[in-house]
């Protein structure tokens, strides 16, 4: 592990990419089928993820993913605010 490297990172790097996606998936349709403010909390906590993910990543980014990255961040947090209220 290189000495910039974080350990978070380090662990996400080593897992197997259909298990995350699938994860991540099954987390999403919970969080959407879930009543109000529990399926907002657990949606907003994936935003703070991906959030998490973006500024790690934001560097090495063309500026086109980044443009889309966000987009998709603020649609998820709006639907998140959205279940919430």
């Amino acid at each position: 592990m290189q000495p910039t490297q974080r350990p978070v990172l380090a662990r996400l790097a080593r897992a197997n990419p259909t298990s995350v996606f699938l994860a991540t998936l099954a987390l999403v349709l919970v969080a959407l089928f879930a009543p109000g403010p529990v399926g907002g909390l657990l949606l907003l906590a994936l935003a703070a993820g991906l959030v998490y993910l973006l500024t790690v990543t934001w560097q090495v980014q063309a500026p086109q993913t980044r443009l889309i990255r966000l987009v998709m961040v603020t649609l998820l947090v709006a639907v998140a605010l959205a279940k919430l209220f």
